[in-house]
């Protein structure tokens, strides 16, 4: 079995995001990290590997600068890592076109992603690459169980009523929600070996052309700071505020 997970690098999850005057965001002295739900998604592929007979596969498109996160996939236990090479500002559909042209040549049983990312909470990839690929979709999993020798999968999606379980045949794409499990940390030995993994860095022609971008992100801005709260005595006091300020 092969597992191609896809791996974002996006802004440390504890780090708050400043904006330019020009809209953009400042990015100098910013420390990065893997996507959190993509963290969740190569937990879930490790597991799988460890289980049964796969080989993992780490993804990512971007500049030399996302090394660093598919080294940290690697040293969790990635068998090998693929990084499409560029720096152009790709939209949503264009991302899953390069990575469906990736899956095609790659041949993967699987395709783990997290749910969305977290610096610009799009959530579109998944989706778009499945319906590239013609393979079935489950979002939003919980858990992921490996059923008829490894020929289906059986996952439960988190949904707004609840639980929903869902069987698909495989090859899928699946996204990973952050109750799927706990990721492990990189060990010393994970780390060192890393290193001597095979990583691979194509270059974005070679996967094809993919059109111009339909969508581009033109600017950023913060959010105006919070108006402090009113502590008030009595439930007679809120209800004399809201009848001054014409709320009821």
């Amino acid at each position: 079995m092969k597992i191609l997970v896809t791996v974002k690098r996006t802004p440390h999850r504890d780090v708050k995001m400043e904006v330019a005057s020009d809209g953009a965001l400042i990015t100098a002295d910013i420390k990065f990290e893997i996507n959190p739900f993509d963290e969740h998604a190569l937990e879930a592929a490790l597991r799988i590997k460890e289980a049964r007979t796969a080989e993992v596969l780490a993804a990512t498109i971007g500049g030399a600068e996302y090394q660093e996160q598919l080294l940290t996939a690697l040293a969790m236990g990635c068998d090998r890592a693929i990084r499409v090479d560029t720096n152009l500002a790709l939209d949503s559909l264009q991302m899953a076109r390069c990575l469906a042209a990736l899956v095609t040549n790659e041949r993967p049983d699987i395709v783990l992603a997290g749910k969305l990312a977290v610096d610009d909470e799009n959530g579109q990839i998944p989706a778009m690459l499945a319906e590239l690929l013609g393979w079935p979709q489950a979002s939003q999993a919980s858990k992921i169980e490996l059923v008829d020798d490894g020929k289906r999968a059986r996952i439960t999606c988190e949904v707004d009523a609840g639980l929903e379980e869902v069987e698909v045949e495989l090859p899928a794409v699946v996204t990973a929600d952050l109750r799927l499990n706990e990721p492990r940390y990189a060990s010393l030995p994970g780390i060192m070996k890393a290193r001597k993994k095979p990583m691979n860095v194509l270059a974005l022609a070679q996967l094809g052309e993919f059109g111009t971008a339909r969508a581009r992100v033109t600017g950023y801005q913060s959010l105006p700071p919070k108006s402090k709260g009113v502590m008030l005595g009595s439930a007679e006091a809120l209800v004399n505020t809201w009848r001054d300020r014409q709320l009821i």
